[in-house]
């Protein structure tokens, strides 16, 4: 078998004929990286994709150039290294041109402007899927490391809405933790965006325990999601309203419990709730008993007012799927209307009418900070469930809380999620955040 460095790579041909262009020799560059993945500059290709690294003592995170898609991410990196992001199973494989962007990179979380579908224009406007934050390429602007911090700062200039979106990641030492800002500025008008992580479960059944912070309303997609005519089939009833995870009505008259994953082999299903935007800040846990730890995702609820479950366990039997995207679930903070994209969020829409927003005014004079944390947390033999997320005494950790009463700490830094630029993202203000 042909090793990984040794493959042929489109975008190692195109560096090729600008050095020879430019009368670089390319006997210079560094081609084979470290564990034989192939190098290009400051990037090495991970996983079939171009990416930068960034890592502290405790994280190590690639970030794609292809769409800004941040996996793998290994917590613990010098423990039990902990590696719960989803990386799609076509990630090496050649796929069809016509297959978008987004999809070829496919893994961990990615920033969505606008997000959904966006089948339908709006006012002229036909972004693509989950719109060019997630299908365009990054430039690399910076990467700073001191007194314990790093952070590594990319670039987007925006044609559909012309625009830039400026995303830095920043890990901080001691920390299992990845704090993560996008500023978008030099636009206007309604805009719906989010996050769109991605976690592969456990393969037993209902190894993991699904929670959130309080939610105000939470439906079923209110649309086709899958024809089974296409290969494609849901499970849930749709439309269906529901009050608690562990109640949501099934296309055959029954009851599915949405809080334990994975479920319902065959089916691919995405669901809704409305946060709380009264909390100071929002939470989304993913608890796995056996492996003893959490997954967490921290969010401000006024400026991400929704979060998206999506479903994915090999209910897509077309391809790229191909059957084959198994135990995947999407945990999504957004403001949007489900995943229907700009036209639809924009606009008056069942959600918006019932008073929570679906979208965004951006102003081209007032950029728009949307900060967002994730991370993993040890927690002991006996812890369930995530019931709650607190601040730690000390202003620089959180509290998790099982349902059982066991609780665990892990050090986080809470004011990050603060919109304003004089104190979100404190820890890396001397990083030139």
């Amino acid at each position: 078998m042909q090793p990984e460095f040794c493959k042929p790579h489109f975008y190692l041909v195109r560096l090729l004929a600008r050095d020879l262009k430019a009368g670089r020799a390319p006997e210079t560059w560094n081609l084979r990286g470290e564990n034989g993945r192939a190098k290009i500059g400051g990037m090495k290709i991970i996983q079939g994709q171009p990416s930068w690294r960034i890592a502290s003592d405790r994280v190590e995170a690639f970030v794609t150039e292809l769409g800004g898609q941040i996996a793998p991410i290994t917590f613990d990196r010098q423990g039990r290294k902990i590696a719960p992001y989803s990386v799609a199973p076509w990630a090496q494989e050649k796929l069809d041109r016509k297959m978008p962007a987004i999809l070829q990179a496919l893994r961990g979380d990615f920033f969505c402007l606008p997000f959904g579908g966006n089948a339908t224009p709006y006012r002229g406007e036909k972004h693509p899927m989950h719109g060019e934050t997630a299908n365009a390429k990054w430039r690399r602007e910076s990467e700073q490391h001191g007194a314990g911090r790093h952070s590594l700062h990319l670039s987007l200039k925006t044609r559909v809405r012309p625009g830039r979106v400026d995303k830095v990641i920043c890990l901080a030492d001691g920390e299992d933790t990845v704090y993560s800002r996008h500023t978008v500025s030099g636009m206007s008008g309604p805009m719906c965006l989010g996050h769109h992580a991605m976690l592969k479960f456990p393969e037993a059944e209902g190894s993991g325990a699904i929670s959130t912070s309080r939610f105000v309303y939470g439906q079923v997609l209110p649309a086709v999601f899958e024809r089974p005519e296409l290969g494609g089939y849901p499970a849930l009833k749709m439309g269906a309203e529901f009050q608690s995870l562990q109640a949501v009505p099934t296309s055959d008259g029954g009851l599915a419990d949405l809080s334990r994953y994975p479920a319902r082999r065959g089916f691919e299903d995405l669901v809704m709730v409305v946060s709380d935007a009264g909390l100071p800040y929002a939470w989304t846990a993913v608890a796995f008993a056996r492996e003893r730890f959490v997954w967490f995702a921290l969010k401000d609820p006024k400026v991400l007012r929704e979060t998206v479950f999506w479903m994915s366990n090999r209910g897509r039997h077309y391809p790229p799927w191909s059957s084959r995207h198994v135990n995947v679930m999407g945990l999504e903070e957004v403001t949007a209307n489900f995943h229907l994209g700009l036209a639809a969020s924009a606009g008056a829409n069942p959600i918006s009418r019932k008073g929570w927003p679906t979208s965004l005014k951006l102003k081209r004079e007032e950029p728009l900070v949307v900060n967002y944390i994730m991370g993993v947390a040890a927690v002991p033999a006996g812890f369930d469930r995530v019931a709650a997320i607190e601040p730690g005494a000390d202003g620089q950790s959180i509290i998790l809380r099982a349902c059982s009463g066991r609780k665990a700490a892990a050090k986080v830094d809470l004011g990050f999620l603060e919109s304003s630029a004089a104190r979100a993202g404190r820890k890396c203000v001397s990083l030139g955040w």
